[in-house]
């Protein structure tokens, strides 16, 4: 019988030593790509991983179920990644790696199903690239506000759970940070271009390929 997210927590508190890892391998994949998009390179998105997953474990006996485990644990492991980010004062000047895009339809910085040409799929790296440069000037609030809620694809409403803020908050980050980010990529926009995506700040388009992350480096607390 599959044990549940907040069984398998309470078994981990209880001395299990198989659940925590349990639990990790359910979620590993979407804790993995907001650590990447959020610290912007493999390297620290594993340290912020890391170190968020060790928080974890250590502090499981402080969740007291006000909200979903998959929400207690998202919430970790990115305050682990905004404290490096603060600390290290990370902001990714090298070059980005080609895995930062998750799969799919979440979020509303994604591709269509249908497969781009050789010249599309050219411009859509160029652009991608450029909209995750500019992600990296903003202030590492607003910047994880808009990984949750038009990267990650979550509702406002848990984006705001997760990083432990009121609703309106997340809402004034993003807007605040889309209105950071739309001068910086309105070069990519030619000027006879129409419109863009709904909800996506001008010029971004489309930029997420629909190639799943090659996956997080293994990780155990």
């Amino acid at each position: 019988m599959t044990r549940s997210d907040a069984e398998l927590l309470a078994a981990h508190v209880a001395g299990d030593s198989d659940a925590f890892g349990e639990l990790f391998a359910r979620h590993r994949d979407r804790l993995w790509a907001v650590a990447l998009r959020t610290m912007g390179n493999p390297e620290e998105a594993a340290d912020g991983l890391q170190d968020g997953l060790i928080a974890a474990f250590r502090r499981a006996d402080s969740f007291r179920g006000e909200a979903q485990v998959t929400t207690w644990l998202h919430r970790v492991v990115v305050n682990a990644c905004l404290d490096r980010l603060r600390a290290n004062k990370v902001r990714a000047a090298g070059a980005l790696p080609d895995d930062l895009d998750e799969a799919g339809d979440r979020g509303t910085l994604t591709t269509s199903e249908a497969g781009p040409g050789p010249e599309e799929a050219a411009e859509a790296h160029d652009v991608r690239r450029a909209v995750l440069r500019a992600l990296d000037t903003l202030p590492v609030e607003q910047r994880a506000a808009l990984i949750l809620v038009d990267m990650q694809g979550y509702p406002v409403a848990e984006a705001a759970a997760i990083l432990g803020c009121a609703v309106g908050t997340v809402k004034s980050r993003c807007a605040r940070g889309r209105a950071r980010l739309a001068p910086l990529l309105g070069v990519l926009r030619e000027p006879d271009e129409a419109s863009d995506t709904p909800g996506n700040p001008p010029g971004t388009g489309d930029v997420s390929s629909g190639d799943r992350p090659r996956g997080p480096p293994a990780v155990s607390p």
